[in-house]
């Protein structure tokens, strides 16, 4: 996935403790071309990391904010700006998120390995869903 998001994209990330955010936000960064001497954590008490790569990755933590926090912290800003907007627990500013975006929901299965429930919103992000829809059927 990070080897096909462009500049300005936003991935709001959504699941539980445990389901797997910051592991898939590490393997975005590896396709953004983030050099292995960065350790891509969650930002949970910084709120947000910064990375250069081929396209700068803006990793985003947003558990620890109340409504309204988001946007009056300036973290909105970083929709606008030329990289790519990774955010952990977007489902607490779901009102706040731009309209088009891309959503991938994780959560844990029985089995040990995790769901992915991918949502596109915006043409952008519903011609990725598709492209990697392509990729995942010929490997899978």
């Amino acid at each position: 996935m990070g080897e096909r998001l462009k500049k300005g994209s936003v991935v709001a990330l959504i699941g539980d403790l445990g389901a797997g955010k910051t592991c898939l936000a590490q393997g975005m960064a590896k396709g953004l071309g983030i050099a292995e001497e960065y350790v891509i954590v969650s930002p949970t008490f910084t709120l947000v990391n910064e990375y250069p790569g081929r396209i700068p990755f803006f990793h985003l933590d947003v558990y620890r904010l109340e409504s309204g926090d988001f946007h009056e912290a300036g973290l909105d800003e970083y929709f606008s700006r030329d990289g790519v907007a990774v955010i952990e627990w977007a489902e607490k500013i779901v009102d706040e998120l731009p309209e088009s975006r891309f959503e991938v929901e994780l959560s844990p299965v029985e089995s040990g390995g995790r769901k992915a429930v991918l949502r596109a919103w915006g043409k952008q992000y519903t011609e990725l869903l598709d492209d990697l829809k392509s990729v995942w059927n010929k490997t899978g």
